[in-house]
């Protein structure tokens, strides 16, 4: 007994200092899984050997990613250098009282304020350059771990199939079809929650931009991208990007908050009831509350990547549990099914590759 406990405490220690190798290990997991069916079909149709079939799915990948750091980093810096060129004008139009910003000084008294406080406020300014140091080396951590991220799904998209072999010899002969069979469910679950929830998050931000545009808000691009990123993220993305967005337009004028605030509102009943079910397909129905304490624990352990695996993860352990449950119960079913109405997961994994409902 004491020996166990020994053990487990051991266990428990080294998991706590290998957190950081963990975990980049799961999100290469992750993208492993994501990316392997991808792999699978190059590799299948186009007659080509799985390592070219891997770089090729990783370039198309890496190409896609740069796509849109471009779109989202091209926009910010030009519109950025705008503002600064604007920024003298808007200066002076608050200090004359003119315009939304003048406005909101006038009405809430905050010339007053600066006065009383400008000591502070300049020792505050004078601050920021303190973290710079520390800017630059969390700049440096993240390229590092993306870099080993990116080498290290390279590596399990080269060795899956080796690797799937070797650990279904370690599980008895009678249960490796079943193993080998929720194992691909599981993957499509995830699969099909990613690629649906990227295509909604470009509908989130087109839509927005169009809407923006219409209003003649400024920076309506950059406020659209950060939107679609924003969708990204279960639950509370939609509101994450509609806040700071609603806010801008209101500086722009009244009538242009009014009607942007109106659209999210309207869309984000859109996006529950009709792209969600459309697009998602069922493939990973997951309980509300299941989805906001997966969203919770994702955020603790990994932050705004963490809330992005969480859902697909999720769904996974569903799938898992579903299957064992009905062994259980001594139903076991030929197919693997998910959600309430039990669905058939290939069916979803179907109707999510052809946009058509489940």
């Amino acid at each position: 007994m004491v020996g166990a406990v020994a053990v487990a405490y051991l266990a428990y220690e080294l998991v706590i200092e290998l957190r950081g190798v963990l975990i980049l290990l799961a999100v290469s997991l992750f993208f492993a899984v994501v990316l392997a069916p991808a792999v699978d079909v190059v590799e299948r149709r186009a007659h080509l050997r799985r390592g070219l079939a891997t770089g090729l799915v990783m370039l198309v990948g890496i190409g896609a990613l740069a796509a849109m750091l471009y779109a989202f980093i091209r926009p910010l810096a030009e519109q950025a250098t705008e503002f600064a060129d604007e920024l003298p004008g808007y200066v002076s139009d608050a200090q004359n009282g003119e315009g939304a910003v003048g406005d909101l000084i006038r009405r809430y008294d905050l010339e007053e304020y600066v006065e009383e406080n400008q000591d502070r406020l300049q020792e505050g300014v004078s601050g920021l350059g303190a973290p710079a140091l520390d800017l630059a080396r969390s700049v440096f951590n993240g390229v590092f771990d993306g870099v080993t991220v990116l080498v290290i799904t390279i590596l399990m998209l080269l060795q899956g199939p080796a690797l799937i072999a070797v650990s279904l010899r370690l599980i008895p002969a009678d249960r490796r079809d079943r193993v080998r069979s929720v194992s691909g469910d599981a993957a499509r679950a995830v699969s099909g929650y990613v690629f649906g929830n990227l295509l909604i998050s470009v509908i989130a931000g087109m839509a927005a931009w169009i809407v923006l545009l219409v209003l003649g808000v400024p920076y309506a691009a950059v406020l659209a991208l950060f939107v679609g990123f924003a969708d990204l993220i279960p639950l509370v993305g939609a509101t994450l990007g509609a806040a700071p967005t609603v806010a801008f337009a209101f500086l722009h004028s009244v009538q242009a908050g009014i009607v942007t605030l109106i659209f999210f509102i309207i869309y984000q009943q859109f996006e529950n009831h009709v792209l969600q079910v459309t697009i998602m397909a069922r493939t990973v129905k997951v309980n509300p509350l299941t989805v906001l304490v997966s969203v919770l624990i994702g955020v603790e352990l990994l932050g705004f990547l963490g809330a992005l695996l969480a859902i697909p993860v999720a769904g996974v352990i569903q799938v898992v549990v579903r299957d064992i449950y009905d062994e259980r119960q001594g139903r076991l079913k030929d197919e693997t099914t998910i959600g309430a109405e039990e669905v058939p997961i290939e069916e979803t994994a179907t109707g999510a590759t052809t946009g058509e409902p489940a």
